[in-house]
C-alpha cells in the first residue's frame, strides 16, 4: 500500500529569515514522511523571494520548492497558491499541511497529525499543541462565533461569562486530543478529498476568519476537527499580522468578522451578533467608567463596528430589495 503524501505549505510575507527557519523545522519533521514542502511569498517585495531562494538553492534542500504569489491577497489566497501547485509531479496530495513561518514544527509534529487522520477518516481536520518559545501554552482551541459569544466576549463581566461559559469562543487547551470546532490555522493539516469537497480558503477573508469559516464548512459537510495533543509546534505568533502592537483594530478584522457571520448566518443574524456585541461593549465601558478601572479594549473599536457594520448591512439590504427586479446582488464589502 503506497504511503499517504502531504503538501506542506509555509507562507512568507517579509520575514525570510523567519520563514527559512520554519521551513527547516517542517524539512526535518517531514524526514519519512512522502511529500514536499512548498514556500509561498505573498508579493513582499522586500526581496524576500529572491532570499528564500537562493538559500534553497545554494544548499541544496529537495523536497522543497519557492513560489511566489504574484500578489498579497492576504492568509488564505496565498496558502490557495501553495495548495493548488500540488506536488512537483502534478498528481494531488493526499494531504495539505499549513504552517505558519513563525512556528515551528517539533521533529515528530506532522507524524502525528498525520497518523491521526490516518486512523480517524471522519475527521477532516487535524492540529497541534502550539506553544511559546519559553513553553507557555498558547489557546488555539475554539468555538464558531454566535450572538452570544459575540456577547460574551465583549462584556467581559465573570458572572455573565459563567452564565454563557457554554457559548464563549475561546476552549481551555485539551490535554489530551479532543474534537473541537475550529483551531487556529498555525499548525493544520487537512484532507484533500475534504478540500476537493468544500473548497479552499474563501479569499474574501484578508485577514482572520478564514480557517474559522474553513472548519465550519468542513463540519456542515460531516468531517470533524481534532486538537492532537502530542503534535507539538512553538510559535512567536503576531509576527506578520503585528496584532500585538496594534494600537486600533484594522478595517480588514471588521470586513472578515462581518463576512464570516452574513456567509454562514445571514445579514439578519449578523446585525443581532454586531448588536450584542455593541451591548456588551457598551456595559463594559460604562462598568469602567464607573468603577474607574481601565479597559483594555482598543480605542475606537465599538464605534467603528457600528459605523463599518451598518453602513455595509444598510447597502447589502438596498441592493437586495434592487435586486428583485435587477441584476444579481454583490457581497458585502464589495
Amino acid at each position: 500500500m503506497p504511503q499517504p503524501t502531504v503538501l506542506t505549505v509555509i507562507l512568507n510575507y517579509k520575514t525570510a529569515p523567519m520563514t527559512l527557519r520554519a521551513a527547516q523545522a517542517a524539512r526535518a519533521a517531514m524526514d519519512g514522511i512522502s511529500g514536499e514542502i512548498v514556500i509561498v511569498d505573498n508579493a513582499s517585495r522586500d526581496g524576500s523571494f529572491e532570499t528564500i531562494s537562493d538559500h534553497v538553492a545554494s544548499n541544496e534542500w529537495d523536497r522543497v520548492r519557492v513560489l511566489q504569489a504574484g500578489r498579497n491577497g492576504g492568509f488564505g489566497a496565498g496558502n490557495n497558491v501553495g495548495i493548488r501547485a500540488g506536488l512537483s509531479d502534478g498528481t494531488a496530495p493526499d494531504y495539505i499541511y499549513v504552517l505558519n513561518s513563525d512556528a515551528f514544527p517539533a521533529p515528530d509534529a506532522i507524524a502525528h497529525l498525520l497518523r491521526y487522520l490516518e486512523d480517524h477518516p471522519g475527521t477532516g481536520f487535524a492540529g497541534s499543541y502550539i506553544h511559546g518559545e519559553d513553553g507557555e501554552t498558547h489557546l488555539t482551541t475554539f468555538r464558531f462565533p454566535s450572538v452570544l459569544s459575540e456577547f460574551e466576549g465583549s462584556i467581559k463581566f465573570g458572572p455573565v461569562s459563567r452564565l454563557l461559559k457554554g457559548s464563549a469562543i475561546p476552549v481551555q487547551t485539551p490535554g489530551e486530543d479532543r474534537i473541537v470546532d475550529w483551531l487556529a490555522g498555525a499548525s493544520l493539516m487537512m484532507r484533500r478529498t475534504v478540500l476537493d469537497e468544500i473548497g479552499l480558503f474563501d479569499e474574501t477573508f484578508f485577514l482572520y476568519f478564514e480557517e474559522t469559516d474553513l472548519c465550519l464548512r468542513a463540519g456542515r459537510a460531516g468531517y470533524s476537527t481534532a486538537f492532537v495533543r502530542k503534535s507539538e509546534v512553538a510559535h512567536i505568533g503576531s509576527v506578520t499580522t503585528g496584532m500585538k502592537d496594534w494600537a486600533k483594530v484594522p478595517g480588514y478584522w471588521f470586513d472578515s468578522r462581518l463576512h464570516y457571520f452574513v456567509k454562514n448566518h445571514g445579514a439578519f443574524y449578523a446585525g443581532c451578533a454586531t448588536l450584542a456585541h455593541l451591548a456588551g461593549g457598551g456595559l463594559h465601558w460604562l462598568r469602567c467608567l464607573v468603577t474607574r478601572k481601565p479597559s483594555d479594549v482598543k480605542p475606537h473599536l465599538l464605534t467603528t463596528m457600528a459605523r463599518h457594520d451598518l453602513r455595509a448591512l444598510g447597502r447589502a439590504l438596498f441592493v437586495s430589495k434592487r435586486g428583485k427586479s435587477g441584476p444579481g446582488s454583490p457581497a458585502i464589502g464589495e
